[in-house]
């Protein structure tokens, strides 16, 4: 099991998130608010049917 995101806090209600895998590349950055969405969204109950 080797998927593994990494995630750490920054200044400004930001988040820094990476593949623990490819420690090398630069994170993605993410606002509270966005990535509070992708979270949100992450909700079994949100997908429509289709895709389930």
């Amino acid at each position: 099991m080797n998927n593994c995101v990494e995630a750490a806090p920054l200044p400004g209600a930001a988040l820094a998130v990476r593949d623990s895998k490819d420690v090398d590349r630069p994170p993605l950055r993410f606002s509270a608010a966005a990535w509070s969405t992708f979270v949100a969204g992450l909700n079994p109950q949100a997908v429509p049917r289709r895709f389930s």
